[in-house]
């Protein structure tokens, strides 16, 4: 029997799988992880490289939705949760199960350790909904991407949930013609920084554009 808080959760994502919202106030996006610990590889911080909430809330206009009944003014939204596969199967299996019907279009799940079976396990219960997992460490790789034929998981790199979400917004955008704006204005900011950094480099010469750009030891 799954503790107090887990079964108040458990419950709380079936009423509201069961509330039928306009999909414009409903998360779009679910981000699930195995544990708090696997936070700032999906969110970013604590001398991490920044994670999917970066992605999402900083470069592409996204809010983070934390009551379902109350969504933000945003258009697009997330969701996060932390629900392990080991420690919490029940409740694992009943956000796989609702997100569909919670309006979820994609889950982003990370996990960490050799058995980071967090998401894969999403991604056979939510089928066909998609899934990106996220290995939090090189050792999860293997785990992750290890899904048998006809059970598929799209995934990218160790500790690398910022593109999962850049993924996930190229899911929506198929749909949404404003999110296909928004990732061709971030991709051309990439851009623009590739060209000034190559004429500083080039302009100033290697020591010059060292003593510029890069920190003094």
């Amino acid at each position: 029997m799954p503790a107090d808080s887990v079964q108040s959760l458990i419950d709380q994502l079936h009423e509201e799988a069961e509330m039928d919202r306009p999909a414009a106030e409903t998360p779009d996006v679910g981000i699930v992880m195995g544990s708090d610990s696997d936070l700032p590889t999906m969110a970013g911080g604590k001398g991490k490289r920044p994670g999917a909430h970066a992605a999402l809330a900083e470069e592409l206009g996204f809010a983070e939705q934390t009551d379902y009944t109350d969504a933000p003014d945003a258009r697009f939204t997330f969701e996060t949760f932390v629900v392990s596969a080991h420690r919490t199967p029940e409740l694992m299996y009943a956000y796989a199960e609702t997100a569909a019907a919670r309006g979820i279009d994609v889950v982003i799940a990370g996990a960490g350790g050799k058995s980071a079976d967090l998401p894969n396990m999403t991604a056979s219960i939510a089928y066909p909904l998609p899934v990106i997992g996220v290995p939090v460490q090189e050792k999860s790789v293997d785990s992750v991407i290890g899904m048998p034929q006809g059970a598929p998981i799209t995934a990218v790199d160790a500790g690398k949930s910022f593109n999962a979400a850049l993924t996930a917004v190229q899911i929506l955008s198929r749909e949404h013609d404003e999110l296909r704006e928004r990732l061709l204005d971030y991709h051309e900011g990439l851009q623009e920084e590739v060209g000034e950094v190559s004429r500083d480099l080039h302009e100033l010469g290697t020591p010059g554009f060292k003593d510029a750009y890069w920190d003094e030891e």
